[in-house]
């Protein structure tokens, strides 16, 4: 009886050092939210392109004017609100069923860790729409994206971080195909969060 008493204590300890040095209470739920956001936005893309007569599967790399390249930055940015926003609602909801403070010191760990890699690849992506290299952004969102994941792994869930590699791995094979940006981009982003969003959903709900 004693043993027993003394492995329960044990499991709520290292129940309370893992709520206060890790942020748990991520929703799978806005990862495929975010997922489906992202297809949605690639599926808008390609029918963008081919309103500019562009044939995306045909292989050719093709010259953005920049009325497009203006309103793909748009379509990513109103993406990223979209992801952004459903995530915190999903995340506020699930630590308001587990009793958990959204905000506190391991929050702000987390959203510092996360950002620099992803700020730094914002500031690196701008560049490369400044000097019209079109063709790498979408490998480059990938690849910073996934070592943003890596870097916060070590305040909320661990899996996060095989989401990151695969994130990082598909942008550097991204690199070798030139012209087939979107099609990562909605593996990467879409497809990718979805299926990572349903395994956590189901792991962790």
């Amino acid at each position: 009886m004693e043993s027993k008493n003394y492995h329960e204590d044990l499991s709520h300890i290292r129940s309370m050092m893992e709520r206060s040095s890790r942020f748990i209470s991520l929703s799978g739920l806005s990862g495929v939210v975010a997922g489906l956001a992202a297809v949605v936005g690639a599926v808008y893309v390609y029918f963008v392109f081919q309103r500019e007569g562009i044939d995306y599967f045909d292989g050719k790399r093709n010259i953005f004017g920049l009325s497009l390249v203006k309103e793909l930055v748009l379509t990513g940015i109103a993406i990223l609100v979209v992801a952004v926003l459903s995530g915190y609602l999903f995340t506020a909801n699930k630590s308001k069923k587990k009793g958990l403070k959204i905000w506190d010191a391991t929050t702000r760990r987390l959203l510092v860790t996360f950002a620099v890699p992803l700020v730094t690849g914002g500031f690196f992506c701008l560049g490369l729409l400044y000097h019209h290299l079109f063709v790498f952004i979408a490998p480059a969102t990938l690849v910073f994206y996934g070592l943003a994941l890596v870097s916060a792994e070590r305040y909320t869930l661990t899996d996060v971080k095989y989401l990151g590699y695969c994130q990082i791995a598909l942008g550097l094979i991204s690199l070798f195909f030139p012209g087939w940006g979107l099609l990562f981009w909605t593996i990467g982003f879409g497809l990718l969060h979805i299926v990572y969003g349903l395994i956590m959903h189901k792991k962790y709900k």
